[in-house]
């Protein structure tokens, strides 16, 4: 199992970036919101990995936090979440989110997630209710029966931008590229769409 990847990014070309470790480029594959934290090219990367082994590939998966990856390996547990689409959840939603969706029973946002559909949210809550109740993010807990959860959401317009797009028929790689290559700090999610489909408009 490679469970951590130490080394420098050599590409990156969401929703995978190469790390180089000691002379060898590993494709990883990233949630979206992982890419504010991303280096430039050449710049040292620390990711926690998971690996999953099929028949026909080894596949790595990478996050910044432990934590996330945690999360992850919870998520492709559930019955009908493969790595594919944990990974896609994790792009679409912080962990703080995702964490007090389950608390709250919250469907009808679970929903609005690319390939998420009602049966699979109502058995991700089901069956991650109780392996995230004393799940904490940042030294916050999950709700208990006797705790209050009061976990605000968190925006990301850059994230939010990024499903916009894919929402209108993008694919999350474009989408993502799209972003990056005009997004700058502080900008809001409406204008970050604006350009970034102006961008992918061919004259």
């Amino acid at each position: 199992m490679i469970g951590r990847l130490q080394g420098v990014l050599l590409e990156n070309a969401p929703p995978v970036v190469v790390v180089g470790v000691n002379g060898v480029g590993y494709e990883v594959e990233v949630p979206l919101t992982v890419l504010p934290d991303l280096p430039a090219l050449g710049g040292e990367l620390d990711l926690y990995t998971h690996l999953v082994v099929r028949e026909d590939a080894h596949l790595l998966f990478g996050f910044i936090r432990r934590q996330d990856r945690d999360l992850f390996r919870l998520l492709i547990k559930v019955n009908g979440i493969g790595p594919k689409l944990a990974v896609a959840i994790l792009s679409h939603m912080s962990p703080v989110e995702l964490v007090q969706c389950v608390a709250d029973d919250n469907i009808t946002r679970l929903t609005k997630m690319p390939g998420i559909g009602k049966k699979t949210a109502e058995r991700l809550v089901i069956d991650l209710r109780d392996r995230l109740k004393d799940w904490s993010v940042g030294g916050l807990k999950a709700a208990s029966e006797n705790e209050a959860f009061k976990l605000e959401p968190v925006s990301d317009p850059r994230a939010e931008a990024e499903s916009a797009l894919v929402a209108l028929g993008y694919k999350p790689a474009e989408a993502a590229r799209a972003i990056s290559q005009v997004y700058a700090s502080g900008m809001e999610r409406d204008a970050l769409i604006r350009l970034a489909l102006k961008g992918m408009v061919k004259p």
